[in-house]
């Protein structure tokens, strides 16, 4: 039997990281449990309220976010409050496909296109890799904004 994954950061900011991994996979906050909300509502002030509702102090509201694939395929993400930095290259990263398919200078354009948007976002640029065929087809390392590396593939 196959198990679902979460997969989990460690982050100082939840709420600022899960937003830059929002936009750069596409994915969505989900509403709090039982609330149920209208089309364009914002997910996160729907948390803001209700985390108030229920007691939680506004210093605490910010110590957990989560993110879900809205088509229902990938991982859910979730994001959580550590008081620690990051101190060492990550030993499990995401690898966010972008190119699937495409080869040589048609995939190295795409994985340079999406570099420039994420780098808008938020995200650093690390360094590339270029194409050594038969086995590297050429890839991006980039860091999101609390510096955990991922590569653009």
């Amino acid at each position: 039997m196959s198990r679902g994954i979460q997969v989990t950061f460690d982050a100082h900011d939840p709420r600022a990281l899960s937003s830059f991994w929002r936009e750069a996979l596409g994915y969505i906050h989900p509403g709090p449990p039982g609330v149920e909300l209208p089309a364009g509502a914002d997910p996160l002030a729907a948390w803001d309220d209700f985390l108030a509702g229920i007691g939680v102090p506004e210093q605490q509201r910010n110590s957990r976010s989560a993110l879900e694939d809205p088509e229902g395929h990938g991982p859910r993400l979730f994001f959580q409050e550590v008081p620690e930095g990051k101190v060492a290259k990550n030993r499990v990263h995401l690898d966010v496909r972008v190119a699937p398919g495409l080869h040589g200078e048609e995939r190295m354009a795409a994985l340079e296109a999406e570099c420039d948007r994420l780098v808008a976002l938020g995200g650093t640029r690390i360094r590339r890799h270029e194409p050594a065929p038969p086995l590297e087809t050429g890839f991006i390392v980039m860091a999101d904004p609390e510096g955990n590396e991922f590569c653009l593939d």
